[in-house]
């Protein structure tokens, strides 16, 4: 998706799109590189004939089986003579926070604090300028597989476009269908893709958990071919509530519920984990292809226990149908997260940037002769 954002606007006006068969991708990691490579290739020129722009930088989401969300704390002793908190003191701690990761073959992506400690104490609201001695900050830090992450890397590279930045797509997702009460309240975020499932919760106006579960809508299409013995192409169509008179309605409710519950439970465990099950008063929020099933909402609130709804947003104002389709929700996304992010390349992403390009050249290198 292009989009760009006019002087005293605040959401974007998007110029065009582009999508493409995703081929080469499995559970959100690449599988094959050249046939990933030439999906970004078609996409990127479709979206260049429908916005007239040359595409050479974009922001990149990512998602699947290895985003995951880890929590961690950090510390560090105030570094000005006077104990006043100062923005480099913050940034220590935060360091300290993802230190303090066991990274395991995995790549840092995004790290929000959560909370502040100050000499013991928690602190609310704006912590520059308070004075004390020791500084501890508890962090969302989200990670992803090092290794995935140099492929889709490589793929966008060799696909001729540079990468500004990369951002979770949960992350993404929330800055265009969560209201910012919704986030303060407390509020789950259900992203019921083809084939994994993203489990993300906001409190107090930021991100407390980001979990990744490798199922999706695509199981769902397929328990309904194999319980009806259909094509996928009929029971896709099945599943999005259009039967046909001659196959059992009954049946079909419970082969979706069947599966949607199996869905259901993996979240109502990570929410217990997390103790938030049954205790996010903004309730649940489903987006992606699986949102679209009829009946996911009840039947969410009966088993979950919470307000569920279908996630929407405005922000598409008067764009054509095509665009308005929940799947170019996370595109939209990047766009609105991209907003003042322009100099990332130049800043810690570029570092990140750079340690996957050493570790890549690295490998070629161990596999020369």
């Amino acid at each position: 998706m292009v989009g760009e954002f006019l002087k005293g606007e605040k959401n974007p006006r998007i110029i065009g799109g582009g999508e493409a068969e995703s081929l080469g991708v499995r559970h959100g990691y690449v599988v094959d590189s050249q046939l990933a490579i030439i999906s970004v290739k078609n996409a990127v020129l479709i979206a260049e004939k429908s916005s007239g722009i040359k595409i050479k930088r974009a922001f990149i989401s990512i998602g699947g089986v290895s985003l995951r969300g880890e929590t961690s704390i950090g510390s560090t002793i105030i570094s000005k003579a006077d104990d006043e908190v100062t923005n480099l003191d913050i940034n220590k701690a935060l360091q300290d926070c993802e230190d303090n990761v066991n990274l395991n073959n995995k790549k840092i992506i995004q790290s929000f604090p959560i909370s502040y400690r100050l000499d013991g104490k928690e602190v609310l609201g704006r912590l520059e300028g308070m004075r004390g001695t020791k500084l501890e900050i508890k962090a969302l830090v989200v990670t992803y597989s090092m290794q995935h992450l140099e492929d889709l890397i490589t793929v966008i590279e060799k696909a001729g476009v540079e990468t500004i930045d990369i951002i979770a797509s949960p992350i993404a997702l929330s800055q265009i269908i969560l209201s910012e009460k919704q986030k303060i309240m407390g509020v789950a975020l259900v992203d019921i893709g083809c084939q994994t499932t993203s489990l993300s919760v906001f409190e107090n106006g930021l991100p407390i958990s980001i979990h990744t579960f490798s199922i999706g809508s695509s199981d769902i299409t397929n328990d309904i071919a194999l319980g009806f013995k259909i094509s996928l192409e009929k029971a896709e169509s099945f599943k999005q509530g259009d039967i046909e008179e001659d196959f059992s309605k009954k049946k079909l409710d419970e082969i979706i519920e069947a599966r949607l519950s199996d869905i259901f439970e993996l979240i109502e465990n990570h929410l217990k984990k997390i103790k938030r099950s049954g205790l996010l008063p903004a309730g649940i929020v489903f987006t992606g292809g699986g949102a679209n099933i009829p009946g996911i909402e009840e039947l969410s609130k009966s088993t979950l226990k919470l307000p569920a709804s279908i996630g929407k947003t405005q922000i598409f104002g008067n764009l054509k149908t095509k665009l308005r389709d929940s799947a170019w929700f996370i595109p939209l996304g990047l766009i609105v997260s991209g907003k003042d992010n322009d100099n990332h390349s130049e800043g810690s992403f570029k570092g990140l940037l750079k340690d996957l390009k050493n570790t890549i050249k690295s490998s070629i290198k161990q596999l020369m002769p």
